[in-house]
């Protein structure tokens, strides 16, 4: 692996990575918290390979983002996609957790809020990823730190919206506020997740990822600093049945109240929760929605490039 320069910290990136970046080819950022807590092993790590692929098939670079012994990698070899995959000692880092586990030198799974931040230090512009974190449900004021990160850095997200376990109208207002754009590609309604959502619109429609790029380029070129949302949508023949997973959700929170589960563990416990509930469709809309952002921000980025 090749180190990242001293001034920028702890932030190593793997040959494949640091040779694309120097070539200027495109490169997108992956997460490892869906190698960790997001789909059951041996699965994960099936996935985590899967999705480097369909990076590479797309004409892109991969990245996966992990804190490892002290470091931040941006780039993993298999043996650290495998050791992500089956320890269970891996934190979930946000933003707030990078300090503390890079101190203690453990392991650690970036959620997207923290990829991002990996992502914008080694110059990578664009993420693929499963859904973004946003506001949760009810009043508790409980807000990902997903928002954060997309209203400070400049970093194309690629995803199939938010997860429909969250207050996505809020989610949506909140971005506003932010004045982060949600780009629908090929798509004029955000979607949710496991479906391709109802009547909540997206800021712009594009058409291909040629005008993605062009919009991204353009925002960044203006002078604005926060990053943006492109809005996938899960292929329609993947699409979950929206009733069984509205009712997995409502249960999935009463469950969370119950046991009286807060912050960081209440996704984890309902995707697991929901997945269990629709006996592991939702697992298989999952997978086959990240795969599909993956080629998508693949083609983003290419397009990026020659802008």
């Amino acid at each position: 692996m090749n180190d990242f320069p001293e001034s920028d910290g702890p932030i190593r990136l793997s040959d494949e990575v640091a040779e694309a970046l120097n070539a200027g080819t495109p490169v997108v950022a992956l997460e490892s918290t869906i190698i960790s807590h997001g789909l059951p092993h041996p699965r994960n790590l099936e996935t985590a390979h899967a999705i480097e692929a369909a990076v590479r098939e797309n004409g892109a670079t991969p990245a996966t983002v992990a804190l490892l012994d002290g470091e931040i990698r941006v780039g993993l070899e298999d043996s650290d996609l495998y050791r992500i995959a089956t320890s269970d000692d891996v934190s979930k880092v946000s933003l707030r957790d990078i300090g503390w586990v890079l101190a203690s030198g453990g392991t650690g799974a970036t959620t997207v809020a923290a990829t991002m931040f990996a992502a914008h230090r080694a110059g990578i512009r664009v993420f693929a990823t499963g859904g973004i974190g946003g506001v949760h449900r009810g009043d508790s004021g409980d807000v990902s730190a997903d928002l954060t990160a997309l209203g400070t850095l400049p970093v194309a997200v690629v995803c199939a919206g938010a997860k429909a376990i969250l207050d996505v109208p809020r989610t949506l207002e909140h971005l506003e506020t932010l004045g982060v754009p949600v780009i629908g590609q090929k798509t004029d309604v955000f979607p949710e997740f496991w479906t391709r959502g109802k009547d909540l619109p997206v800021t712009v429609r594009s058409r291909d990822a040629v005008e993605t790029a062009a919009i991204l380029s353009a925002h960044w070129s203006a002078g604005l600093t926060t990053g943006a949302v492109v809005a996938v949508p899960v292929p329609p023949e993947h699409e979950a049945d929206r009733r069984a997973v509205e009712e997995a959700i409502g249960l999935g929170l009463e469950a969370v109240d119950a046991r009286g589960i807060t912050g960081a563990g209440i996704t984890p416990f309902l995707l697991a929760h929901i997945a269990g509930s629709t006996t592991g469709a939702s697992i298989d809309t999952n997978v086959a929605l990240v795969l599909n952002n993956a080629a998508v921000a693949a083609k983003i980025a290419i397009e990026l490039n020659t802008t």
